[in-house]
């Protein structure tokens, strides 16, 4: 038997060969152990893609498209004799090709993607898939304030070309800081964030993150702050400021 009977495995699971071919094979699937295993593999592989449908993410539906081009189905591996070396070489490159799908099948959320591959020789499957995930997610704090309609912003730049924006939504009650190229502060100090009350009293909005570049979310309700004030503090912060601002943004009324 030639390897095109062995190569047809993957159609006849999934009921994609006509009448002559399937005939042809189940003749020869009755001799064929190897088949026999390969075509019960596939088909329980193709009978989870008919349970409740589970969402790969967009990175597994990328690297198959992209792989199909270049990994050809193979037909299930066959008892070679050992003492033709050229084709034990064959057979142990097989068996490494098979061993990358069967890799790819121990996961619900790769099964997909594994039959595709193993039936790239001709038969098509066809699942929708949703583009990029993060479109369904809903709008951060951040997002909200910084997309809000009353939103209004306040920009101030430091001596070592660093710069700090402020954004601020009334309706949505919180303010947004923003930083580009910020120094990071001394070792054992953090820089911490004040809402200035109507009343003139600095109330602790949060430690900003150690990061250059950063978008945060101040705590506290800055509907009727009328500034906002970092100052530099030890670490874990302070519940009064103990230094003297590095920046102060005043918000109008």
């Amino acid at each position: 038997m030639t390897d095109h009977e062995h190569a047809l495995s993957g159609a006849y699971a999934v009921d994609a060969l006509d009448a002559e071919e399937r005939a042809r094979f189940e003749a020869h699937l009755r001799e064929c152990r190897d088949c026999q295993e390969e075509v019960a593999s596939l088909q329980e592989a193709a009978a989870l893609l008919g349970t409740d449908p589970v969402e790969p993410p967009a990175s597994v539906r990328d690297a198959v498209l992209a792989s199909i081009q270049s990994i050809r189905p193979l037909p299930p591996i066959v008892e070679t004799p050992a003492a033709v070396p050229a084709e034990v070489d064959q057979l142990a490159e097989r068996r490494a090709r098979r061993g990358l799908v069967h890799r790819l099948t121990r996961t619900p959320l790769l099964v997909a993607a594994a039959v595709v591959l193993l039936l790239a020789v001709g038969t098509a499957l066809v699942r929708p898939w949703t583009g990029d995930d993060t479109a369904n997610e809903p709008p951060t704090a951040a997002d909200r304030v910084l997309s809000a309609a009353d939103a209004t912003e306040v920009a101030q730049a430091f001596p070592d070309g660093s710069k700090a924006t402020l954004v601020v939504s009334r309706s949505q009650g919180k303010a947004v800081i923003r930083t580009r190229h910020m120094a990071l502060p001394p070792s054992g100090k953090t820089y911490q964030l004040w809402l200035q009350s109507p009343a003139g009293e600095m109330v602790p909005a949060g430690l900003m993150p150690e990061e250059a570049d950063t978008t945060y979310v101040l705590d506290g309700d800055a509907s009727k702050a009328t500034g906002v004030g970092i100052t530099v503090e030890p670490d874990g912060g302070s519940d009064h400021p103990t230094s003297k601002p590095i920046a102060l943004f005043p918000l109008e009324a």
